[in-house]
């Protein structure tokens, strides 16, 4: 059984996403907070799986929270639940430590499935986000020459597929591979680019596309 903490400040929200999530054999919610503070305690206190986060909350925000959660629990993985309009905040709860974005309207079905790749160890974006994050590095940061790295044919196909923000599940359709040879793949793309997470790599993957 894999179990959830709700942190969103929303009641609303939360009795949605509780009613979802229970409506599954497999999944649990075992708490709700409806600030940062309650989120890190319940975290500390129930240990869940996974917390769904909400980034705008009162108090201790939901960037502030999953840096809390993360560093002082590794076991815990959190997932991010925000708007298009919260673009200044991607980049920060990324850097503490986040391990997936998704937007407030994905449906029903691609969240649940979100909540069990993540805790099993992948790391979503919705294509959406990632497209609106890499435009906003990409216009941000002055032109750059982007290192070539020595890349294989297969990792180059793989390198496009996270720079249009599929996850490993999507590459592995697209690509007839297994997920565990994608994930294998993604992580020499990010030792060989020097990206530490899978936004930077989408950033380095447009960049590379437009290097001459």
């Amino acid at each position: 059984m894999i179990t959830v903490l709700l942190a969103d400040d929303q009641r609303l929200v939360r009795t949605g996403l509780r009613m979802l999530i229970e409506s599954t054999t497999d999944l649990e919610v075992v708490g709700e907070a409806a600030d940062g503070v309650q989120a890190v305690r319940l975290a500390a206190e129930l240990a869940p799986d996974l917390v769904l986060m909400d980034l705008r909350m009162p108090g201790v925000d939901g960037v502030t929270a999953t840096r809390q959660i993360t560093e002082s629990r590794s076991a815990t993985k959190v997932l991010v639940l925000t708007t298009f309009d919260d673009d200044d905040h991607l980049y920060p709860a990324l850097a503490a430590g986040a391990a997936g974005f998704l937007v407030k309207d994905t449906a029903a079905g691609d969240l649940l499935a979100a909540i069990r790749r993540t805790v099993e160890g992948d790391m979503l974006f919705s294509p959406a986000l990632v497209r609106r994050v890499v435009e906003r590095a990409l216009s941000a940061a002055a032109p750059t020459r982007v290192p070539a790295a020595a890349l294989t044919p297969r990792e180059i196909e793989v390198l496009a597929l996270v720079g249009d923000g599929a996850s490993n599940q999507e590459i592995a359709d697209r690509l007839h591979l297994g997920v565990t040879t994608v994930k294998t793949h993604v992580a020499n793309l990010m030792d060989k680019t020097g990206c530490d997470n899978r936004v930077r790599l989408a950033v380095y993957a447009h960049r590379s596309a437009s290097t001459p």
